[in-house]
């Protein structure tokens, strides 16, 4: 066997392997403790959308000024997202707070 065409085998089943791989993306939603229902169900549908595809999602809740002394209602929020996901999603880190928001990171539900 000839070492080049070896050497091309190999270089061509890599290239293979590394199409059919899918690299993990991860998407941002951001919500306000003030959010409306409305726009909190809209921000869940493109969660789930984004969930289906296979991303992860990073789920910030954001302060402007005085609203930082109601820390309660954004950890409120992220668990009414959590409540929303129910079975569907699973919970990479749980709420943090980082300066003037709280995020939390959710991932696909791997079906077995």
């Amino acid at each position: 066997m000839d070492y080049g065409k070896y050497l091309f085998e190999i270089n061509k089943k890599q290239s293979l392997q590394k199409k059919k791989s899918k690299q993990q993306q991860s998407k941002e939603v951001k919500f306000r403790p003030s959010t409306d229902i409305g726009d909190f169900q809209i921000k869940m549908r493109k969660i789930t959308a984004f969930l289906e595809e296979g991303c992860k999602v990073k789920i910030t809740v954001r302060f402007k000024g005085r609203e930082i002394m109601h820390h309660e209602l954004g950890i409120e929020l992220l668990k009414r997202v959590e409540q929303e996901l129910g079975e569907s999603a699973s919970i990479d880190s749980m709420p943090k707070s980082e300066g003037k928001q709280i995020t939390m990171v959710v991932s696909p539900r791997r079906s077995t």
